[in-house]
This record gives structure tokens, C-alpha cells and sequence, in this order.
């Protein structure tokens, strides 16, 4: 059974302030130690595809906190710091919906969110899923997930209604499969869990594979750090 020295060297720190993404990890009892959220841009590259979107998102949110991190052990032990922050495990996520090779917006407005399920409105459309863990030796895994979501026909009743509901504010592609636009769902395929914010399964597998384990877990409150705003970019 591990001591309580390596529980300290176990820490894990969720780089997203997201609270779907959260709850997911809580409902398979995993706890963050501490959510430190990612502040990138997060503007596609020209003819990026979602897949590698999706991906790049995930790792650079990982990246930007382990960067913040390496910069804070720097400046207590007063050198440069070449492995990864020390006992910290980084987990970051990145959630994709595309028509085909278009990557649909995270709406902020009524319009952008009329457009998009306009559409989504009768056709089959993909969500992908970058995820990213930075380990204590420095290294990097990742995984993409994807999964497929199909919506019926949507009529101009259908979509007013909807935006009436204001489900759509911050969502990728304008809706949230756990909310409202259930009901405008006939079939998904591959993890239900990923269209929502994490595929928790492979979180899950990743963390296991990393030696990360739940330290008891000894945390009262979650510690949350705002992230230094350097650009639009959103966690």
C-alpha cells in the first residue's frame, strides 16, 4: 500500500473548467486534486481537420499548465526545471462536433446556435474526443476518441424552442446530448460519455496505464486557480 509521501507524489490536476467534464471523472470516482483551467487560443488552423483540432486542443491545454507549473518549481527551487512538475499528473480534454470536415463553432450566440442546428438538423455528424495526460517523468499520452450522433429532422418550432431553453451557451455544435437535445436524438454510436465532455473509459485506461491511483482520497475542498487571460481561448 503506498505511503503517504507518494501520496504527494500523485497529485492530479484537471486542466479544464469544465463541469461536465468533472462530474464525469466523479462519477467513476475520480477526484482532482486541484482544477487549474487552460486559457489557450483556440482558433482552428486553416484546412485543420476536427480529428487533429480536437487533438492539438487537448494537448496544448495540457501543456500550458505543465508549462505554468515547471515555471512556479523554477522559481521556488531557483533553476530550471527539464522532467515535469514535481508529483503532478495533467489531464486535459477537448471535445469536437463536425459536419464532415467542418468544425462547428462552441456557440455564444443565439444566431451561431440557430446555424448549427440547422446543420445537424436530418444528418449523421461525428464528435470527437482529444484527450492528453502529462506524467510525472515528463512524458506525454494521448488518445482520440470518436463518436458518432444522429439527429432527426428539426422543424423551426423544434430549433426556436431550443434556443428558448438556452442549452446551447458555451456547447460545441450548440447543443448538449444530456440536456434538452435528447429528444432530437434517434441513434449515437461509440461512447456516450465522450459526446458529453470525456470518454471516461478511456481516461480511465490512460490514468491506469500512467500508475495514477486515488490517494484515499485526502482532499476537502478543490482548489481552483483562474486561469492568466491571454486570449479568447476556452477550457
Amino acid at each position: 500500500m503506498p505511503n503517504s509521501g507518494q501520496y504527494q507524489q500523485n497529485r492530479l490536476i484537471l486542466a479544464s473548467a469544465s463541469p461536465r467534464r468533472y462530474d464525469l471523472l466523479g462519477q467513476i470516482k475520480i477526484l482532482p486534486d486541484q482544477i487549474i483551467p487552460a486559457d489557450i487560443d483556440e482558433t482552428p488552423h486553416r484546412n485543420e481537420l476536427p480529428a487533429d483540432y480536437a487533438l492539438r486542443m487537448a494537448i496544448e491545454k495540457a501543456g500550458q499548465i505543465v508549462g505554468r507549473l515547471l515555471d512556479k518549481d523554477a522559481d521556488l527551487i531557483g533553476h530550471s526545471v527539464s522532467i515535469g512538475p514535481a508529483g503532478v499528473y495533467v489531464l486535459a480534454g477537448d471535445t469536437v462536433v463536425a459536419a464532415g470536415r467542418r468544425i462547428l463553432p462552441k456557440v455564444e450566440t443565439a444566431q451561431e446556435a440557430r446555424n448549427c442546428l440547422a446543420i445537424l438538423s436530418g444528418r449523421r455528424h461525428r464528435v470527437y474526443g482529444g484527450i492528453a495526460l502529462h506524467l510525472l517523468n515528463g512524458q506525454l499520452r494521448h488518445r482520440l476518441v470518436q463518436s458518432h450522433v444522429r439527429f432527426r429532422r428539426l422543424s423551426a418550432l423544434d430549433i426556436e424552442q431550443y434556443i428558448d431553453s438556452g442549452d446551447w451557451r458555451g456547447k460545441a455544435g450548440g447543443y448538449a446530448i444530456q440536456g434538452m437535445a435528447a429528444r432530437f436524438i434517434r441513434d449515437i454510436g461509440g461512447s456516450y460519455s465522450n459526446i458529453v465532455g470525456f470518454s471516461i473509459y478511456d481516461v480511465a485506461a490512460m490514468l491506469d496505464a500512467a500508475g495514477w491511483y486515488q490517494a484515499g482520497h485526502h482532499v476537502n475542498k478543490i482548489q481552483e486557480i483562474q486561469p492568466v487571460s491571454r486570449s479568447k481561448g476556452r477550457s
